[in-house]
């Protein structure tokens, strides 16, 4: 009997030995993700800490981009940010500007196991844009492309390729066209060729398939209400007003309209497809490269992971080897495998999961291969700020015929300018 108490207390000892209270880095990090997409880092962060018993990571999700934003202004203000965070771009360079954050470029320099092997297989995008001022303040964590998914069910009904989906933005508009049915005859559709939410990313990627640019190379002026601008707006107002082949749907409606096949095709992020599956999908789904008009360049959505400076040296290598161990190879695989987020490394599709999926459907490999022709938004704060007026001002009002294209951007345009000559740019983090 005292032999069993023995062993008792001998294995509680052990036990307790592995917990996070024993280990030498015990590291906060603060994010926004839930629903299954939580479930999928919290399965990986269990994973990371089984796997390094001197580093426990406690994950803490702020459940949304905007409780995330306001906790960390707080935090920083307070003296009490976490070690690790995601950020947004357009957030980077305020965090920067406050002096919180550790540059990843000497964590990196001391890491023998990291090297320029690895950057050349992280796709160039992803460090883009996370350098700033020469310096790397960031590393991509959850990034997203947008995509076309559409029902295939409903292509073979009107006589289509289901396996071709459109290329251009002409053959979009062509099988909106033949996709708008008014199968009652009372006059208004039953189904439609595609639907789409007032979004700036959306807008975003028009822009540049149009030959466009969102700003200037240094970030000085705005010239999305260049031409190609107008041309992006067109677009849409020729789907919605003209062709009324289109039409609005709030939020994340779109996922709902295309489940239930009241719409062919529509555009959204990779990640909605984790959503939608988990919904339940009675059709064939297809997921397919955005159609393009004259270049494929597109914009990259979501975040990256920052390390927070508190002056602890083991904390911050602690958080380095986490970052460097979830943008691994196998792990960078695994994380899009399960959240169709796109994976950091070109090595990734090596891995049976990615690879198996590209064999499975074919057409993904023009989704992943939009990585190679992207871009990110414009890594400052006024960027940031200037969304919100793009989506209230210019898409809604000018897709509702509230306003001329030109005039909305041109509005839009030198609010920017604006903002860029009266604010300070090196000004702390700030989110309304």
């Amino acid at each position: 009997m005292r032999y069993s108490i023995y062993f008792v207390l001998l294995l509680t000892l052990l036990l307790y030995g592995c917990g996070p209270r024993e280990r030498a880095a015990q590291l906060e990090f603060w994010h926004a993700l839930g629903g299954p997409l939580g479930d999928a880092l919290n399965e990986l962060i269990a994973e990371f800490n089984q796997q390094h018993p001197d580093i426990y990571i406690h994950a803490i999700s702020m459940g949304n981009y905007t409780a995330l934003s306001q906790k960390l202004m707080a935090s920083i203000q307070a003296g009490t940010q976490p070690d690790l965070a995601q950020v947004f771009e357009s957030w980077t360079a305020g965090l920067v500007a406050g002096g919180v954050l550790v540059p990843f470029d000497d964590l990196i320099a001391q890491d023998e196991n990291f090297g320029e092997e690895d950057f050349a297989d992280i796709y160039p995008v992803f460090i883009d844009s996370s350098i700033i001022d020469g310096k790397i303040w960031s590393f991509p964590f959850n990034k997203s492309v947008r995509i076309l998914y559409y029902n295939k069910d409903i292509f073979f009904r009107l006589g289509l390729d289901p396996d071709s989906p459109p290329k251009t933005w002409k053959e979009f508009r062509e099988i909106c066209r033949l996709a708008t049915i008014d199968m009652t005859g009372n006059g208004v559709p039953d189904q439609y060729g595609t639907t789409f939410a007032t979004s700036v990313w959306m807008f975003e990627n028009l822009l540049l398939q149009a030959g466009g640019e969102m700003m200037t190379p240094d970030y000085s002026r705005a010239r999305f209400n260049e031409e190609p601008g107008v041309i992006a707006l067109e677009h849409l107002n020729t789907l919605l007003n003209e062709d009324q082949t289109a039409y609005l749907s709030a939020g994340f409606e779109w996922q709902n309209d295309l489940l239930a096949s009241k719409v062919a095709m529509v555009e959204g992020s990779s990640v909605s497809a984790v959503y939608m599956q988990q919904a339940g999908i009675d059709f064939f789904l297809g997921m397919a490269a955005l159609p393009v008009r004259d270049t494929k360049r597109n914009v990259i959505s979501g975040t990256n992971i920052c390390i927070f400076d508190t002056e602890d040296e083991v904390r911050h290598r602690a958080a380095w080897e986490f970052v460097k161990w979830f943008t691994d190879t196998k792990q960078t695989a695994r994380w899009s495998y399960l959240t169709s987020y796109m994976p950091v490394r070109r090595s990734a599709f090596e891995e049976p999961q990615l690879s198996n999926r590209l064999r499975l459907n074919p057409e993904m490999a023009d989704v992943y291969d939009q990585l190679s022709h992207a871009t990110f938004e414009p890594p400052i704060q006024e960027w940031f700020e200037i969304r919100r007026y793009l989506e209230e001002q210019v898409l809604e009002r000018v897709l509702r015929q509230r306003i001329g294209a030109q005039e909305a951007l041109d509005n839009a345009a030198r609010r920017l300018n604006q903002m860029l000559d009266t604010e300070d740019l090196d000004t702390p983090f700030q989110i309304d």
